[in-house]
Formats: C-alpha cells, structure tokens, sequence
C-alpha cells in the first residue's frame, strides 16, 4: 500500500490549490479524480464554461457595441449554437490541461477513479486505477452536483440542469429558468442575448437576496429591459413534456400561469457530492443536502479528515474555493502562512451586465444600526464610460457617516468583476473617502467611479452642500 503525508479527493480549484500548497512545503502528496477532465465543476461544468458561454453570446450577438459604431447584427445571422459552445470547449480542455500540468509539475502523484473510504486513514480507488492509499490526512474536495427534485423530468435534451444546458447542441426559441440565484441569473442573461425567449420563476419577492437592494433593483430592470419575464413570488406546480420535440413544454406555476416554452432549466440549489465516498465507515458528519460540517480549519468531526470547497457548501465560489484549500493545509500542516478567510470577500456575477459587490449592504448597515452615507458614480458620466457608449452602470460606495470609513462597494456595470478589487483592499483596510480622494488613476478609466463616488459622497454629509 502506498503511503502519503495527504491525500485529496477531488482535482477542481480547492483540490487543486491544496494539493499543490502541501507539495510545495515538501509533502508526499496524492490526488484522486475520477472525471477523464482535470478541474472539477470550476473548469468543466461551472465557473469557466459558463463565462466563457457568456463571452462567446456577446461576441456574436454583438450587445455591447451596438449603436455605438454602427453595426447591428444579431446572433442568427452569425452563429450557430455549435459555434457558441466550441470556445466553451476549447478553453474547458485548455483550463483543465493546466491543471494537469500544475499537479505534475508539483510532483502531486495522480490517481483514477471513484474514491471511498476504509477507514479514516485508507481510501479505496476505483476505476482506471484499483488500488488502496494510506493517507496521514486526507482533504474532500468533491464539490457538489445540481439539485433534482422529484418533479422535475429531467432528460438532459429539454428539461436541464446547470451542468447538461452546456452540452445544448441547438438554440432554444424560448426557455423556462426556474430559480433566481447566481446560476439562474446569469443562464438567463445570456440566453436572452442570443435572441432566446426567457422567463425566469423566483419564488421570493427579489432575485439575488444578497445583494444590495438598489442592485438588485436595477439588475432587474436591465434584465427587464433584454426581453426577460420575471415572475416573483411563485413557483412550479407541475412540468408536462410531450412526446415530441416539436411541441412545446407546459409549465404550471403554483400562481395558477402556465407557460409553454421550448425548454427548461433547473437551477435552484445544488447538493454536496459524496454519495460515493462510503462516509458512513468513518462517521464523517454531513447536514442539509449532502454538505459535509467543518469547522473553522475545515476540519470535519474526524480529526485528520478536511473538507472543502462547495461540498462544505456557502460561499461555493471557486475563489473562496481555492484559499479554503490552502487554509486547510496550513492547519494540517501548521505552515503559519495562511489562516483563515478574510472578513469581506468580493462576489462576482456575470449577469449581463456584471454585478459585484463586497462589505456591507444598505440593508445591513441599518440592520447593524450603523450611521451610514452613500455616494454614486455613473459609468455614462465617465470619460471611459462615454467611449464605451455605457448608457447605464453605476458605482455605490456605502461609508460611515462620521468616520468617512468605507464599508461597503456596489457595482452594476461593464467589467464590475475586476474594478471590484480595488473596493476590496478600501474595505478590508478600512479606508476613508479621503483615502480614495488621495488617489491618482490612470484617465480614462472606470477606477475614476470611485473618486466621482468619494466625491459625490463628500457632498452628502458637508452640511455647505446639504
């Protein structure tokens, strides 16, 4: 039987990055994947495809810069559903090579196959590798699968989840979306880009719960605005698929609507996948929807036993992913270098447009009884704003009224995924307006939002201005 210091189950960004810090401080460390594609959910069914799908539908649809030189063209003049998806697959295979090549160049020694456990030190591989590792720790890292309620007929060519709507090999003329969280949002979005007919079934009276009240208001309307029917506060009472691929799917919502649509996507929730791990022979604990507890070092109830990434479940970001995985391995191995998350981290939804966000919401603030202010700037009142042609987005900064102290950054806009990272150091430092008032960026840029924020926020709370 061969021996390792670490054993991880699992190859997708957690995994990876794990198995990769361990190797590096000089552990013996083994890595058990039992897809043929290295990467997990991140790069083969979830974070990469899936915004790598988005790129692709603004390309050929031409969104982002219609009316601005002159062109108009639209999707089914440019593509077909085989050219939107052969980017999707190209960087797939491209992003789960690297992962591959990371692992072999750390010397991390990979095996294939379905791993369960023997007991609390020993796994079982099998499938293209049958044999049994010793581990000294071991780290579950085998992220999760789409939730399938009982009445839902899936059959992966109209009725899908999130993992099988990225293998559609024709355009959908109209699509029903049930659930109103990230994954949700962002498939109707996209879809809606390529021309598709889109409704999307919320059962709560707001998409994106987490999200500042403001945002989601105006992501709302942009949505609204490409064609997409929400319908709140109701959900499915029942799915009919007839026979024939030529008629369409009947939904009935519990609000007593009913729908016909070409086809349907499921994507409210996810499970924790680890129906084959055996955890019962070591008693490894799990909660709702197959996640496994940890604690604050992601360790399980069985001490030398890890888990992370979305197995564990929220935040279930491949970037929160990654550092879990590094964090775990540093309690494991006590490396001192890196401890625990930090306080606030950045969400990113690729909607179209993007959403992110970082710190507290206006909601929370007055929740937390906090003297709050706010300051906004518009991408349309930007000099780069301008030479993109944005016609709507907007930057919130939410601070302290007295102490000037940033708490929160809100962004709804082109690129709001990479400007969000500046807002990130002001609120995990704390810094003031003035701070960001103090700064020099490059001109024209969308960094400028946040002076024009500081600023407009300034205004707010100098009784001269009031």
């Amino acid at each position: 039987m061969q021996k390792f210091d670490l054993i991880v189950i699992g190859s997708g960004p957690a995994g990876e990055k794990a198995a990769v810090k361990a190797a590096y401080f000089g552990y013996k460390v083994a890595i058990i994947e039992k897809e043929e594609l290295f990467g997990g959910a991140g790069t083969v069914t979830g974070t990469l495809p899936s915004k790598t799908l988005r790129e692709t539908a603004l390309y050929f649809s031409d969104k982002l810069e219609k009316g601005l030189y002159g062109i108009d063209r639209t999707f089914s003049q440019e593509a077909s559903m085989t050219d939107l998806m052969y980017r999707k697959n190209l960087v797939k295979d491209s992003s789960s090579k690297e992962v591959f090549d990371n692992l072999s160049r750390h010397h991390v020694s990979i095996f294939y196959g379905v791993a369960s456990f023997e007991d609390a030190h020993t796994l079982h591989v099998q499938g293209k590798d049958h044999i049994s590792l010793f581990g000294e720790y071991i780290i579950i890292a085998t992220g999760s699968y789409p939730y399938h309620p009982k009445n839902i007929p899936f059959d992966s060519k109209r009725v899908h989840d999130s993992d099988t709507i990225l293998q559609l090999t024709r355009h959908p003329s109209s699509l029903c979306i049930v659930g109103a969280g990230v994954i949700g949002c962002e498939y109707a979005t996209i879809f809606a880009t390529i021309g598709t007919h889109v409704y999307l079934i919320n059962d709560k009276k707001k998409i994106l719960p987490h999200l500042d009240e403001e945002i989601s208001h105006a992501l709302v309307k942009e949505m609204q605005s490409s064609g997409i029917d929400i319908l709140f506060n109701t959900s499915i009472e029942s799915i009919h698929t007839p026979p024939s691929d030529q008629t369409l799917i009947e939904v009935h919502l519990k609000n007593k609507k009913n729908l016909e649509v070409d086809m349907f996507l499921f994507a409210a929730g996810r499970s924790g996948n680890i129906k084959q791990l055996k955890l019962e022979q070591v008693g490894v604990k799990t909660g709702k929807r197959e996640l496994i507890v940890v604690d604050h070092q992601y360790r399980t109830n069985i001490s030398n036993i890890f888990a992370v990434g979305d197995v564990t479940g929220f935040p279930a970001l491949a970037s929160t992913s990654m550092e879990q995985g590094r964090i775990a391995v540093a309690h494991i191995f006590q490396t001192q270098d890196l401890e625990h998350l930090p306080t606030y981290f950045p969400y990113g939804i690729y909607t179209i447009p993007e959403v992110s966000t970082i710190g507290l919401t206006t909601e929370e603030a007055e929740e937390k009884k906090i003297l709050y202010s706010i300051g906004k700037a518009y991408y349309a009142n930007m000099p780069r704003g301008k030479i993109m042609g944005a016609k709507t987005g907007m930057l919130k900064l939410l601070f302290h009224k007295d102490t000037l102290q940033i708490l929160g950054v809100h962004i709804i806009g082109r690129i709001a995924t990479e400007i969000i990272h500046y807002g990130v150091i002001l609120v995990e430092d704390k810094k003031t307006l003035h701070h960001v008032i103090s700064q020099v960026f490059n001109c024209p840029t969308l960094h400028d939002l946040y002076k024009d924020a500081a600023y407009d926020g300034l205004v707010q709370v100098t009784p001269k201005f009031k």
